[in-house]
């Protein structure tokens, strides 16, 4: 098992801390960090919301959020205790004016790292981070964690990144997107840059084309109300998926030095061609999933979900065609989809090689595949090469496809940290690397807006799909058009 490194001592205040985020995820990959010694026992997590709680009633949320969102058998109860011990609480309205300070003034410790998580809607954050400053809690050694997305479109992207960068330096300001934070994609880089054997294939002259899917089974989790006003455009796309793409297609930096690798990602998002209302008419698909069954139970349509009788525009739903302009990937298509209530839960990155050119063996056409290699990110991590291989025994030379599969978990023994885990003690050490620069923001949603702007324009409605199917067949259609089809293994879930 890899040597585990303890991080300084910190002061970790979360503003949000009795939302859902804090809750589900925060909290338990703090308590995974400390219980595996990265997270030092001298460091506190500070709850900050509205609710007027004592530091025991906090407690006791965090215990029931551990117990929910924990393993059992990751629960010692020594552990928990002692984890628990170093969770405080102070109620703050944080964007009024005439907020009371004082406790945090208090609490906090000025010689340590401190790291001011903001778990909130994404208007909130120039408020809070302009009276943080003002509340003179701003120091050298502060950091603040933004969750996405930022903004809702470029203009007010444009507008947070400013607020924000009035109180903290670009060296300050972590811009969160948990994808990045997952062994498989950090495993990426090493697969094309550690790797000859993959890097010198990794250019269209070998490349078909490239899939990207990410697929959800639940609908909206209690989060109606900001769903309703993104859509998965905004939601995914935006940034996790546009993240995987640049990770994909990026060259190769000149060192892991943070800005290094941000600089890559970012030429990728500029190379993007831009769509117009008729590449947004072709080249992409929006729909909006309808009452079906998930596992064999029934499930309500999203209207349902909304509690609303009124038709929505906001797509559940998204299919589109990227291309990137460079010589390495040209006429190569980036083919992105993703969508709630589909029949798996699962994130692949499919990069599928070119046909042979001529075959020697006799074989029967529909047995044939091309090499594939899929990179799982969920629900289990891992790279499978698909390959063609003799089958075994006499009676001639026949082939049929073989995989070899890696998972990581299962090959290495352990298990491995949660992305929140790796990104919280990231910000803490102040590695950027992993984290989203403000430019890459402004890029993306560079790029998006023009989907956006063509669909709002369009009288259409989103179309319907069946909860439990992968999406309208007008996502089939958007790439079998081209020749081609969307990942086996996802379009035939077991």
């Amino acid at each position: 098992m890899p040597k585990i490194i303890p991080v300084a001592v910190f002061d970790c205040v979360v503003f949000g801390a009795t939302g859902d985020l804090t809750l589900r995820k925060l909290l338990p990959a703090l308590y995974y960090r400390f219980r595996d010694g990265q997270m030092p026992s001298q460091s506190r997590i500070i709850g900050a919301a509205r609710s007027h709680l004592s530091d025991e009633a906090f407690r006791d949320t965090a215990l029931k959020a551990l117990e929910h969102h924990v393993s059992p058998g990751d629960l010692d109860s020594e552990t928990v205790r002692r984890f628990l011990g170093q969770l405080h609480y102070v109620p703050i309205d944080a964007t009024a004016e005439d907020a009371d300070w004082d406790q945090f003034t208090a609490v906090l410790d000025p010689s340590r790292v401190r790291v001011f998580y903001l778990a909130t809607s994404p208007d909130l954050y120039g408020p809070i981070c302009r009276s943080l400053g003002k509340a003179g809690l701003v120091t050298e050694q502060s950091r603040v964690v933004l969750e996405k997305p930022i903004g809702h479109d470029l203009e007010s992207a444009h507008a947070i990144i400013h607020q924000v960068g009035q109180v903290f330096s670009e060296q300050q300001t972590f811009r969160i997107d948990h994808y990045l934070g997952k062994e498989t994609v950090q495993n990426l880089m090493a697969l094309r840059f550690a790797n000859t054997i993959f890097e010198r294939v990794w250019d269209a002259d070998m490349i078909d084309h490239v899939q990207i899917t990410v697929a959800e089974t639940v609908g909206l989790e209690g989060r109606a109300g900001y769903y309703d006003r993104s859509g998965a455009l905004r939601d995914m796309v935006q940034n996790h998926m546009l993240q995987l793409l640049c990770l994909i297609a990026m060259e190769s930096p000149v060192s892991l030095d943070a800005d290094r690798v941000r600089d890559e990602k970012l030429k990728v998002l500029r190379a993007l061609k831009p769509m117009d209302a008729h590449d947004v008419a072709t080249h992409t698909v929006r729909g909006q999933y309808t009452h079906g069954a998930i596992a064999g139970k029934p499930v309500p349509g999203y209207l349902a979900d909304l509690g609303s009788d009124e038709a929505s525009s906001t797509e559940t739903f998204v299919a589109l065609k990227a291309e990137v302009r460079t010589w390495r990937w040209a006429n190569v298509p980036f083919y992105l989809r993703t969508g709630k209530r589909l029949p798996q839960k699962v994130s692949e990155i499919v990069i599928q090689f070119r046909k042979l050119p001529f075959s020697l063996f006799p074989q029967d056409a529909a047995e044939w595949r091309p090499n594939s290699l899929i990179i799982r990110l969920q629900p289990e991590e891992g790279m499978r090469l698909e390959m063609m291989t003799k089958d075994p025994g006499p009676g001639g030379l026949r082939l049929s496809p073989t995989g070899l599969d890696i998972r990581f978990e299962k090959t290495f023994g352990m298990r491995f940290p949660d992305a929140y885990e790796r990104l919280l003690m990231d910000t803490v050490r102040g590695n950027p690397t992993l984290f989203m620069r403000h430019d890459e923001v402004e890029a993306a949603w560079t790029w998006v807006e023009p989907i956006i702007e063509a669909w709002t324009s369009r009288p259409d409605q989103p179309r319907p799909y069946a909860a439990g199917s992968w999406g309208p067949t007008a996502a089939i259609a958007l790439i079998e058009r081209d020749g081609r089809t969307w990942h086996e293994e996802m379009t035939h879930a077991k």
